[in-house]
């Protein structure tokens, strides 16, 4: 159907692409579907094992582009030719993918120097090729290192379909702290030749008939027995990065999780779920979860009841929504959309009418406007080096307090100048955007550019375009503060925010 040759080519997978769109005729039996779906997971898998190929042919293209700047570096230093030799150490860094630390099961990243794995210009790019965020990046490159220089079964069991790209990266993750030469052995046993497992080993045996639970635990078992000292010492490295996360999760609520050790973890549920039934002994007749919930916001914030907790969140709703019972959601950055009346009733209760247990907390009103003829946040300047004070406030309201990086969902740590502040970028709105850690990094890497991109349309999207050392052009737009809505539609909207100021309100 379609000629080898080309299928080399992104044209020719591009074709393939098309053909894929006329699958699922309605002219299929249910039989024909059902073949279908097995064909196309198979399809899906040897995609995922071309991925790998061409990550890791990328990566060590890039390795040699790097090793030329580093001889070019050394030479510079001979001459003592400082600048020369920095500039070519950034192309070096910008064009390599150092991640020994990571494959020997060292802290990861965040508690690693700035200069390691996840901070390199390949990573980046094979993020943004992917529509995936800098750290998934990081993790397909990894992947890809791993199976075609250690784990080939693997990568046939992938290339075959008999493993999909999820169950090798469990492979890959269960073996991280294992020497490349121990990797191979706990490939060749757990996983095998491919087309050798049903005559080897009957149908509950082969790879592909395994859970993901279960593929984990066989693994793990395989390189305990190979290295269990390298487990242990992962184990026992594991405590560093214990932590304290939130995510949001679906109608107004959210997770916040505690990474602990196992030991702690316990602990404190069991004081939880003693709490929990001491309180339904005595005749509380809220759930046995939900009293988990309270007794978990009270004891962490001393507070007498959950509800009694002082907010300081961004609220962005409408001046209809607020005052004239509109309907139109309301967004908190960081978080995403809620319900107008939800927002209501949180900046004018006295008491929830879900939770009659609920008392009054404090709320703090701040006021910012749209622009009456676009409907844009109003500008702001600053004559300083950094973004500070109402000029911060504003970018991370107008970018949700998400990186603007495409496809990154990182909280916004870093404010950060489109075009660099010492090369004449200036501190303003539109020079500005909340990037993460990560991202600011990156983008500061040889190769890598970024211009505001601007334009006369009234009410357009701040946008943002990223430019990367092989010449690939994204755009990032700021997401609208109100979905839905359009960005004409928001115009001469009133945008309310809860924020510590000068005048408080008791609710």
């Amino acid at each position: 159907m379609f000629d080898g040759a080309a299928m080399v080519t992104a044209e020719g997978l591009e074709a393939l692409v098309s053909a894929l769109s006329r699958v699922g005729s309605d002219g299929d039996s249910d039989q024909e579907r059902v073949d279908q779906l097995a064909v196309l997971e198979r399809v899906k898998s040897a995609a995922a094992a071309a991925q790998v190929r061409v990550t890791a042919a990328f990566v060590e293209s890039q390795a040699q582009v790097a090793q030329a700047w580093l001889d070019r570096a050394r030479e510079c230093s001979d001459a003592r030719d400082f600048d020369g030799w920095r500039a070519a150490r950034g192309q070096a860094r910008a064009a390599s993918f150092d991640d020994e630390g990571a494959a020997n099961g060292q802290p990861s990243t965040r508690l690693r120097r700035r200069g390691s794995s996840g901070l390199t210009g390949v990573a980046a790019q094979v993020a943004l090729a992917r529509h995936e965020s800098p750290v998934r990046g990081a993790q397909h490159v990894r992947l890809a290192l791993a199976l075609t220089t250690e784990m080939p079964c693997t990568l046939a069991a992938l290339e075959a379909g008999e493993v999909s790209e999820w169950r090798a990266q469990v492979i890959v993750t269960e073996t991280a702290t294992l020497t490349s030469e121990q990797r191979t052995l706990v490939d060749a046993e757990v996983v095998g030749p491919v087309g050798d497992a049903g005559d080897a080993r009957d149908v509950g045996e082969q790879i592909g008939a395994l859970g993901d639970r279960e593929l984990a635990r066989r693994v793990r078992a395989a390189a305990y027995r190979v290295d269990a000292a390298s487990v242990m010492a992962r184990a026992a490295r594991a405590e560093a990065e214990r932590r304290v996360t939130i995510r949001p999760a679906p109608d107004t609520m959210a997770y916040v999780t505690a990474l602990l050790p196992v030991a702690q973890a316990v602990a404190a549920h069991a004081a939880l779920t003693a709490a929990a039934d001491a309180a339904r002994a005595g005749g509380d007749e809220r759930a046995k979860g939900q009293v988990m919930a309270d007794t978990f916001v009270t004891r962490l914030t001393g507070q007498t009841a959950a509800d009694a907790v002082p907010v300081e969140v961004q609220l962005v709703m409408t001046d209809r929504a607020l005052f004239a019972g509109d309907t139109t959601p309301a967004q908190i950055p960081g978080y995403g959309t809620v319900p107008a009346v939800w927002a209501r009733t949180l900046l004018t209760r006295s008491s929830d009418p879900v939770n009659e247990r609920s008392v009054p907390a404090t709320v703090w009103l701040r006021r910012l406007y749209t622009h009456p003829a676009t409907g844009t946040l109003v500008a702001m300047d600053s004559t300083r080096r950094t973004f500070e004070a109402g000029l911060r406030r504003y970018l991370l309201t107008r970018d949700t307090g998400i990186c603007r990086t495409p496809w990154c969902d990182a909280p916004a740590r870093h404010l950060d100048h489109i075009h660099d502040h010492a090369q004449g970028g200036p501190t303003t709105d539109t020079n500005g955007q909340g990037l993460c850690v990560r991202c600011n990094h990156t983008k500061q890497l040889p190769g890598f550019t970024a211009a505001t991109i601007l334009t006369r349309q009234p009410g357009a999207p701040h946008t943002v375009r990223i430019t990367t050392p092989t010449g690939h052009t994204y755009t990032s737009q700021a997401p609208p503060l109100l979905p839905g809505q359009g960005w004409r539609a928001v115009s001469a909207e009133v945008t309310t925010s809860m924020a510590s100021t000068s005048r408080a309100r008791s609710a």
